[in-house]
Formats: C-alpha cells, structure tokens, sequence
C-alpha cells in the first residue's frame, strides 16, 4: 500500500514596523516574514512614505494553516501595506479551520492604510479573518476589505471574520460576520448580502472628524453601500456587490471622497 502524506497545517508570520526617520522619510527598522507570507519593500508614492507589499509564496491559506500578519506605525511614520495579489483559501488535506489574523497597531502622529487585494473564499474551504486595530488618540488609519464568495460557477467555501478597532484602549468597532455552508441562516438573505458574491469595507480614522465628521449617507445608486459615522473621529464604509471589480470602485470611490 502507498504511503500517503498528509500535508501539515503551515504556520506563517510576517512583522513590518515603521518609524520616522528624523529627515520627512519613514525608516523600516523591522520587516521579516517566514513561511507562505513575504514581505518585500517597493517605492512609496511619495519621499514621506514606506511601502510594503505582501506576496504569496506559496498556495493558501488551507485547512490547519494559521497566517500572521503584524504591522505597526510608530510616531512619525507614514506606511502603507498592499499586497501583490488575491488572496485564495482553498480546502486542504489537513481538518480543521484555517486562521488568518491581522494585529495593526498606530502611534500618535503616524499614518497607517491597510490595502491588501481580496480575499476569495473558494469552495470547500473553511476559514477564520480576524483583524485588530489598536490606534493612538492622534492616530490615522486607512483600512480596507474586500471578500469574494466562491471562484466563478462554484459555491463558496465558509468564511468568518471579525473587525475589531480600539482608539486610546477604548471599543470604536466591533463586528463579524459568517458566510457559506455551516454559517447561521439569513446571511444571504436580503437582510445581509441580498444575493451577492463580494462584499467589503473601508474604514477610515482621522483626528480631523472629531470637528468635521461626515453624515450618514447611502453612497450608491442602488443601495449597496452605506457610509456610518463611528462613535469617534472615524466612519465606516460597508458595501456588497455583485463581482471583486464592481465593490473595488465603490470602494475606491469612497475613498477618493474621504481620506
């Protein structure tokens, strides 16, 4: 009989930290990662800024893998995270869950924007988002999610995730949401995604909302996005659609009016 082996959840971290250089720039003291994640350093769009790109090394996540992700913006820092491509859960030989968590942390003074590409939740997969902002009361923060249910003509894999962003130690977002098999009933119901395929968000901190804060607004035509006032200086941007290209633009657009 042949020996069959069963691949082993991966275990992966990648740690970027960014601090101002004392000349306008933001120096990069710390950027490592092992395992599936890589972390490589590209050319910011402008001398003030560090920017860093997440590359996939290998497939996944898959079942069993737990991914890290950690970046932080110390006084002074302006870094922005990107990544090169989707990133694709699919099912693995290994059972259980896979985990992916993100821990984002900004000082007083310190710019941080999250964009990572999407997140497809293929079919058959089964996988756990956890992110946590932790912002100073002076902090910035640009953070984006974009999450596709399924590959084209497949049914989705399950998908939960959590947000969860403090600003000086106290709770200004806390929300999750399951999709796909296994996940409670009603998610695709017209109360939560009315039958579309990708959904998403922006959050956008600045201390400047304190005084001047947007209002309450449906932000697209039809309906599917919503732009909510946060119990701080900072708003929430929550929209679905029908494909990754279609919530990319009213995301970007959203963008483009906020930050």
């Amino acid at each position: 009989m042949d020996r069959v082996t069963v691949r082993a959840g991966v275990r992966s971290t990648a740690r970027v930290a960014a601090r101002g250089d004392g000349r306008g720039g933001t120096a990069l003291p710390v950027l490592e990662s092992e395992g599936s994640v890589a972390l490589r350093r590209v050319r910011g769009a402008g001398a003030d800024e560090a920017r860093v790109l997440l590359v996939g090394a290998m497939s996944g996540p898959l079942g069993g893998d737990h991914f890290t992700v950690e970046a932080r913006a110390e006084q002074g820092a302006r870094l922005h995270v990107g990544a090169v491509a989707a990133t694709l859960a699919l099912p693995g030989q290994a059972k259980g869950e896979a985990r992916y968590d993100v821990r984002l942390t900004v000082a007083d003074g310190a710019r941080l924007d999250w964009l990572p590409e999407q997140l497809i939740s293929a079919g058959g997969s089964d996988l756990r988002v956890t992110t946590r902002a932790d912002l100073a009361p002076d902090a910035r923060l640009v953070l984006r999610e974009e999450q596709v249910l399924g590959r084209v003509g497949e049914r989705p894999g399950r998908l939960t995730s959590r947000l969860t962003l403090y600003r000086a130690g106290r709770p200004l977002l806390d929300q999750e949401l399951a999709c796909g098999p296994g996940a409670p009933g009603g998610w695709d119901g017209p109360a939560v995604l009315a039958g579309h395929r990708a959904l998403g968000q922006l959050v956008v901190v600045r201390p400047e909302f304190a005084t001047d804060q947007p209002s309450a607004t449906v932000l697209d035509a039809d309906g599917s996005a919503a732009l909510t006032p946060l119990a701080g200086p900072a708003v929430l941007v929550t929209a679905v659609a029908p494909d990754a290209l279609r919530l990319r633009r009213i995301l970007d657009a959203a963008l483009g009016r906020l930050a």
